[in-house]
């Protein structure tokens, strides 16, 4: 008797291992973890930084390049020795000397120059830049629709974790009325009522929920551990919905595709952008006109400044022939322009189609609904007359097992349903969201 008693407590460590360690959850903070904490969001987040920063580069177009600069020169070059002087202020009439201004002394120049390049007219650039705006908000819309599908994925993941833990709560009362048949069959057996053959019947079945339950356990972590990842959380334990699978309310029809969708936007600014870009390299056949100037300070000793100068103009350049290499550039901006236009068409036309098929979808898990939810009920009062009669010793081992049976798979059925309607519903909304 000890050991049986040993052998059925190690045959229920699983199970008080299992109950321990759940970690309840409700799903909205599992949806607020993943907003936060989830890194397709973070990388996307990051992406629409990249995107900003090249936008912020183009700033360039408007505003001036100034640097400034230190150096040291020393030389016995005629010419630059000469120069030299001149720029330090310090020529003198023996300078003109021939025989100086031929075979001069070593003369040491510290120049400081502090430099501006102001662009006024640079038009390729300033359509360079509304690509690179445009580009930005893409990545914006593109983090917005990643954000929806997330919480589609997490929605989805939550009920298939409620699933699963209906699973178990579905086979762990047919376990428990399988163990009573059983029991109920071996008192059959043991008075003359039933045959060894239906005994051996009633134990494979109880056998056979055993083997479910454990796989319906299975699914609960693997549906738990799949949330974690989705929260980028580790979790000490399984988590259990605190949320109960429940039928979700309908929402009004959308009959056409939304253009202010996160995705299709996102589409409209790449398109948008191919389509300056492709303005850009047409405006470089235009000249350009930048404007410049410098101020310098000259010494013959490290960081002094007795002598200075300044210098300033502005300059119109024209480069005129490349080699057909500009005329290639912009055939090549041209036709990807045209692809973008035509894969956004492309992609609005596919979404159309699968927003068609979603409502489909969500019509048939409507109808599949009321009829599994009526073959639940016809089944559980067909167990309940064949359990009563089975008491009495008026119906076969055969038939309750297969009432037993059926019942349990169409409890089954009917949350899986209700998960199918209910992601059908979600899914529907995420395709319509503005």
């Amino acid at each position: 008797m000890k050991i049986k008693n040993i052998i059925t407590l190690i045959g229920l460590l699983p199970a008080i291992f299992f109950a321990q360690q759940t970690v309840p959850i409700s799903k909205a903070e599992v949806l607020e973890k993943v907003v936060q904490q989830n890194n397709k969001l973070k990388i996307g987040e990051q992406q629409v930084l990249s995107a900003k920063g090249d936008y912020n580069q183009t700033n360039a177009v408007f505003l001036p390049n100034i640097t400034a600069s230190h150096s040291g020169t020393a030389t016995t070059n005629p010419l630059m020795a000469f120069g030299f002087k001149l720029n330090q202020e310090i020529v003198t009439q023996s300078d003109f000397d021939p025989n100086k201004l031929n075979n001069p002394s070593q003369i040491n120049l510290f120049a400081t120059k502090f430099e501006v390049q102001q662009p006024i007219i640079n038009v390729d650039g300033i359509f360079q830049r509304k690509a690179a705006k445009a580009k930005w908000q893409a990545t914006q819309m593109q983090l917005a629709r990643t954000g929806d599908y997330l919480s589609l994925e997490t929605e989805k993941a939550y009920m298939q974790l409620q699933l699963a833990y209906k699973s178990v709560d579905v086979l762990e009362n047919a376990l428990k009325a399988a163990n009573e048949n059983f029991r109920l069959a071996n008192n059959s057996f043991k008075q003359g009522y039933l045959q060894q053959s239906d005994v051996l019947a009633v134990q494979v079945r109880v056998t056979e929920v055993e083997n479910q339950l454990q796989y319906a356990k299975s699914n609960v972590i693997n549906a738990s551990e799949y949330l974690a990842v989705l929260m980028n959380e580790e979790v000490s334990g399984v988590l259990k919905p605190t949320d109960s699978l429940m039928v979700s309310s309908e929402l009004n029809p959308v009959e056409s595709l939304s253009d202010s969708r996160a995705d299709i936007q996102a589409m409209e600014f790449v398109a948008d952008a191919y389509k300056q870009n492709y303005k850009a390299d047409k405006m470089t056949f235009l000249p350009r006109l930048n404007a410049y100037g410098s101020y310098e300070l000259y010494d013959d000793q490290i960081f002094q400044a007795d002598a200075s100068g300044y210098l300033f103009g502005a300059a119109l350049t024209w480069n005129l022939f490349e080699g057909s290499k500009r005329f290639g550039k912009t055939q090549k901006s041209k036709a990807e322009f045209n692809k973008a236009n035509l894969e956004l068409e492309q992609y609005k036309a596919d979404s159309q189609l699968e927003l068609n098929k979603a409502r489909r979808m969500f019509q048939d898990a409507k109808s599949n609904l009321k009829l599994t939810e009526l073959a639940l009920e016809q089944s559980k009062e067909a167990l309940r007359i064949r359990t009563n009669r089975f008491g009495e010793g008026l119906e076969r081992t055969t038939d309750l097992l297969s009432a037993e049976t059926q019942f349990s798979q169409k409890q089954l059925e009917y949350f899986n349903t209700v998960f199918q309607h209910n992601y059908a519903l979600a899914y529907l909304q995420f395709l319509t969201k503005n």
